[in-house]
């Protein structure tokens, strides 16, 4: 990005129908594609808090009932640049007994950016399925299952991240 250009000059507006149709895609693209029988998924975890409307759309898409939550806090000391960021830390964890070493789980997030969140999250569950909506290229290789390939140097405006 031009060092003279703001964030949101690169800026990728996403409306709710379009997380919406893109979620359902991304479901679309995982059905059958678990390890239970007839390619069956065991559950559906979001990640907090970009990950819980689109895994809420999977789930529903696939008919996943199990659905739980894992939340990654990234500490900072500074405004963020790459050489600023300190390790995350999972700060709220999936039911135990459900995840195991997360095999037949679906982990889902809005977009993998570095792909540290899910670098993370892959140690603790090695077996899991990462599927994402949106792809950066320092992140896509993180992510087993995405729908939409954008840029490094794009920002994403989700729809709850603005007002209507």
């Amino acid at each position: 990005m031009a060092a003279d250009r703001l964030p949101h000059e690169k800026g990728f507006h996403v409306s709710w129908d379009q997380i919406h149709r893109d979620a359902r895609a991304l479901a679309w693209r995982l059905d059958g594609k678990g390890p239970g029988e007839g390619g069956a998924w065991k559950a559906v975890v979001g990640i907090t808090r970009g990950g819980l409307v689109p895994a809420m759309i999977v789930s529903r898409e696939l008919d996943i009932r199990m659905v739980d939550s894992i939340s990654v806090k990234s500490y900072h000391s500074g405004g963020g640049k790459a050489d600023q960021r300190r390790e995350a830390q999972v700060i709220k964890s999936p039911q135990a007994d459900l995840m195991g070493d997360g095999s037949g789980i679906l982990i889902i997030d809005d977009l993998v950016d570095s792909g540290k969140t899910l670098e993370l999250i892959r140690s603790l569950y090695p077996r899991a399925h990462f599927a994402c909506v949106y792809a950066k290229p320092e992140g896509e290789k993180q992510a087993d299952t995405y729908i939409t390939s954008v840029s490094q140097d794009t920002w994403i405006f989700f729809p709850w991240d603005m007002a209507l």
